[in-house]
């Protein structure tokens, strides 16, 4: 293949632009529409049909890999903390420790902490009660409320695995989970705060009136402990950290301490979330369990099929030599991190999905580390997090959790265009600063 530069250029944006047409305009799925850009771009710079197949299988099986089990546990856990109830009661110890007086601080820092281990779509669907109940009984305005709660979702959804673009990323950049969690809650800790800011700042300006109509999840009556509740969404955590961070001396054999540290692997950790979310529940029957595992499964399969596609496409890219054609054109060097952000803030704008932005973001990115000068573990770690934080702007009406959050919260277009989506873009904004510090400490 002698593609040049100019070619391989233009078919990369025709490759970037069907997939935010097909997907966006014409509501394809991702994995069409990613796998179809695939072809295109190899198609396009000359490279065989063979070797374009073979690149599709080969980054589509690298992925599934790497993350297939970590997304299904990830998933299930999810579903079996919505079902059990564990998300309202880790929303009430969070209100009875903040105050009523600072509902909408309490309901970020809920949507924080849910939202670690729970889609953000799933987890305000799930609070959407409590958000309300609470707006009614502070006389909190609703956007505030509503804001409040989606950006601490949405902070964790964009940074943090277990989530699909996030973890995607980190598989296929090449990132430890333990320092990606970690160092990814540094970074959406500010990020949600400067949502919470402006929901407050600009939410008390809004005239919108909440439906009481609009129909909320029921509560589950019989609820677990505080303790049963965040022992799921903590222990999974605090192994896959301690896994990353403590270096064993393999001079000393304790096979204790070598079977703790074991159980940070992902996998494991998120398994042994899924027995502790078990135990937030008392009497389960086999039908009920079976379909909620079920659920889960089922979920993280609409979501895989989307990262493997992923993976497709940036193995074809890949094939192309991208990086060095850049690299000898442009001093790439000069926007290191920046450059990630801004894939993924394009990608987002233009066709909705963080996950989608994400994935195609990486895939892009990968060839160009070594041009971009982050070509080290470290330099790997600043750019997923860059990515994610150009992935969370700009939410607007192509993003299926702006309808969710308009729907649940009862808020009119202009509010949510004026409140939430100005707050995904400090939010982004924010996350970029914060991965150029982390950056200067890293460096």
């Amino acid at each position: 293949m002698q593609a040049s530069f100019v070619q391989i250029i233009i078919c990369l944006l025709i490759g970037i632009a069907l997939i935010v047409v097909l997907t966006s305009r014409y509501r394809v799925h991702a994995f069409f529409a990613l796998l179809l850009a695939a072809f295109v771009v190899g198609l396009g710079v000359g490279l065989p049909v063979d070797g374009i197949i073979t690149a599709v299988k080969d980054g589509f099986g690298n992925v599934m890999k790497s993350l297939a089990i970590i997304i299904v546990l990830g998933t299930t856990l999810g579903v079996l903390l919505e079902h059990t109830g564990s998300t309202q009661v880790m929303a009430a110890f969070i209100m009875r420790k903040v105050g009523e007086k600072r509902s909408a601080l309490a309901m970020t820092l809920t949507g924080f902490i849910v939202g670690l281990p729970i889609f953000c779509d799933s987890g305000y669907i799930v609070l959407s009660g409590l958000n309300r109940s609470l707006a009614r009984r502070t006389h909190t305005h609703m956007a505030v409320m509503a804001v409040s709660l989606a950006t601490g979702l949405y902070s964790v959804h964009c940074l943090i695995p277990p989530h699909p673009g996030a973890s995607a990323a980190a598989g296929i950049i090449g990132v430890d989970f333990g320092r990606l969690i970690m160092m990814g809650i540094i970074v959406a800790i500010p990020a949600s705060a400067a949502g919470y800011l402006w929901a407050n700042y600009m939410g008390k300006k809004m005239d919108d009136v909440v439906d009481d109509d609009i129909d909320v999840p029921t509560e589950n009556k019989h609820l677990p402990s505080s303790l049963k509740a965040f022992l799921p969404v903590v222990v999974p955590i605090l192994l896959i950290s301690l896994k990353s961070f403590l270096v064993l001396d393999t001079a000393i054999n304790n096979k204790w301490l070598t079977s703790i540290l074991s159980l940070g692997d992902p996998v494991l950790a998120l398994a042994v979330g899924i027995l502790l979310a078990l135990n937030c529940k008392r009497g389960w029957d086999r039908s009920s369990l079976g379909k909620l595992l079920t659920d889960g499964a089922e979920k993280a399969g609409g979501i895989l099929v989307i990262i493997g596609a992923g993976g497709a496409f940036g193995a074809v890219l890949a094939a192309t030599k991208i990086g060095d054609h850049l690299n000898g054109a442009f001093a790439l060097g000069s926007l290191g991190i920046l450059f990630p952000f801004l894939v993924a803030f394009i990608l987002k704008t233009a066709q909705g999905s963080s996950t989608v932005a994400i994935i195609t973001a990486s895939s892009i990115i990968l060839p160009l580390l070594p041009a971009l000068g982050l070509d080290t573990p470290n330099g790997h770690l600043l750019t997923v997090l860059a990515m994610g934080g150009g992935s969370m702007m700009i939410s607007h009406a192509n993003d299926a959790y702006f309808w969710v959050i308009a729907k649940f919260s009862g808020l009119e277009l202009k509010s949510m265009l004026r409140v939430y989506s100005v707050a995904t873009v400090l939010m982004g904004i924010t996350s970029l600063v914060m991965v150029y510090i982390l950056s200067t400490v890293l460096a």
